[in-house]
C-alpha cells in the first residue's frame, strides 16, 4: 500500500467534518494537522494560528474549525463561544 493512499484517507476523513472542504483538508494537512483528535488536542485556535501563518485565513475559519469539533456549522457557533476563542486569540 503506497503512502499517497494513507494520505487520501486522512483527507477523506478531515473532508468528512463539519465545514472542512477539500481546499480546507489540504491546507490543514500542510500545516501538519491531519486527524480530527490533532485538531481538538491543539484546539481550534492553534490550528487557525497555523493555517492563517501559511494562508490568508479569515476568522470565519476559526469559527470553522470550532464547529469541526462541536459537530456544528461554522455560522451556528454561539455568540459566547466566539468571544472566548476571540479572547484566546487575542489579536
Amino acid at each position: 500500500m503506497s503512502s499517497n493512499c494513507g494520505l487520501e484517507r486522512k483527507l477523506e476523513a478531515l473532508i468528512k467534518l463539519k465545514n472542512i472542504g477539500r481546499k480546507s483538508a489540504r491546507r490543514l494537512m500542510e500545516a501538519g494537522i491531519d486527524s480530527r483528535e490533532q485538531l481538538e488536542a491543539l484546539g481550534a485556535v492553534e490550528v487557525f494560528k497555523r493555517l492563517r501563518a501559511r494562508y490568508p485565513a479569515s476568522l470565519t475559519m476559526l469559527w470553522a474549525l470550532q464547529g469541526a469539533l462541536l459537530d456544528l456549522p461554522y455560522y451556528q457557533i454561539p455568540p459566547e463561544i466566539k468571544a472566548a476563542l476571540l479572547e484566546e486569540l487575542g489579536d
